[in-house]
């Protein structure tokens, strides 16, 4: 049995969990008010989702750039300013008057976005020993699936009672109290990075943290072409009623959560086993998603099982990288991470809002289907045996 976390260090790390519960709850909370905002200013859905689909590539552009400039920075103070950066953004979303300002204070979370998700998940492992390690990651985990369980969908309910305004000023008080509590117990870490732009060529030789990439880019693609219109989705094809609808983004987050859980106990000792799970589930669960739509029961099945595997298969690669890359490495490795994650989540949106857009809605599942039998196999072929021969 492990020793138990020590306080000082467990605090820090329920702050990171929470600051991790309002990142993934302001990237994905316009998923569940797209109806609402495309309304306010006279869009379509489709046309509105280009918000989702440009804040992922922004990440995915600026991950590695703003690593790089930042990463001699004290990482408390790194932290903190990244804190104080987002909570701006979200009080300029809250007060947008017009879609281009929205866009504007979105481009600006974005930033703060690409420099959180590169440095969170090296802060809570650097906070404990190698052993609390899935346990460290997990919590950021659980800070994400409970933003999928209560973020997204309160961020709904609070949107539909007093307008989707409401609900990004809320974030920006939610960080900033965050910010607050980060100030007065994260500890001061020294940032010893030794790596600079000529470690980049080894670092992408590596045919595991390369292999990490391409899986990443292929199961964000095939998940949120899904994902980011689930919403017009169970209304429209499922014929969900909003207040269903709400409560069965409540239970994909719920699930998320399992997935944290899941990974928690296992990794250690079955790794690859949760690697091929997560894989072959989101398969499974992309391809039902329009034959379930016939049963609301099914629907929600279908929905539970993408909850799980979202979280499960994401921190899972999130450890597989930090497992195979140095201390120095670490924080550059997931800056690039997080920006392949997040173009293959501009890439699923912008899939996701063409197939709308052309009246392929039903489709959207199949077709993220696809994409994933294409990261299982390039999974079983080709990482997998890498793995195999690196353990």
């Amino acid at each position: 049995m492990l020793p138990p976390i020590p306080l000082k260090y467990l605090l820090p790390l329920v702050g990171l969990s929470v600051s991790a519960f309002v990142f993934n709850t302001s990237e994905f909370m316009p998923i569940g008010l797209l109806t609402d905002i495309s309304a306010s200013f006279g869009m379509t859905p489709a046309a509105t989702g280009i918000m989702i689909t440009v804040y992922a590539w922004v990440v995915g552009v600026l991950s590695l750039p703003l690593m790089l400039a930042t990463c001699r920075m004290e990482l408390k103070r790194l932290l903190l300013l990244t804190m104080a950066l987002f909570a701006l953004g979200q009080a300029g979303s809250g007060l947008a008057v017009n879609f281009p300002m929205l866009m504007g204070a979105r481009i600006l979370v974005a930033c703060a976005h690409s420099i959180f998700w590169s440095i969170a998940a090296p802060l809570a492992t650097r906070l404990v020993t190698r052993s609390h390690q899935p346990f460290a990651l997990s919590m950021i985990a659980t800070g994400s699936s409970v933003a999928m369980i209560f973020g997204l969908p309160l961020g709904r309910v609070i949107g539909l009672a007093l307008g989707w305004r409401m609900t990004f000023l809320v974030l920006a008080i939610t960080s900033a109290l965050a910010l607050l509590y980060l100030w007065r117990v994260f500890p001061s870490l020294t940032n010893d990075s030794s790596f600079s732009t000529r470690d980049l060529p080894a670092l992408m030789r590596n045919p595991l943290v390369s292999g990490v990439f391409v899986l990443s880019l292929l199961f964000a693609t095939a998940y949120f072409t899904t994902y980011s219109y689930i919403e017009p989705f169970l209304g429209s094809i499922a014929g969900f009623a909003p207040e269903t609808i709400t409560w069965t983004l409540m239970m994909l987050g719920v699930c998320g959560f399992l997935g944290s859980v899941l990974f928690s106990r296992f990794y250690g000792h079955h790794r690859f086993l949760l690697f091929r799970s997560g894989l072959l589930g989101l398969v499974l669960a992309l391809g039902c998603f329009l034959p379930a739509a016939a049963q609301q029961p099914a629907m929600i099945a279908c929905c539970m099982l993408l909850g799980v595997i979202s979280t499960l298969f994401n921190v899972t690669m999130q450890a597989e990288l930090i497992r195979h890359c140095s201390l120095s490495a670490a924080p550059v490795a997931m800056s690039i991470f997080s920006g392949i994650f997040n173009v293959g989540i501009g890439g699923g949106t912008f899939l996701g809002g063409r197939l709308t857009g052309s009246g392929l809605l039903p489709d959207i599942g199949f077709v993220g289907a696809a994409i994933g039998a294409c990261a299982l196999l390039f999974g079983l072929v080709s990482y997998l045996p890498h793995a195999r021969r690196a353990r």
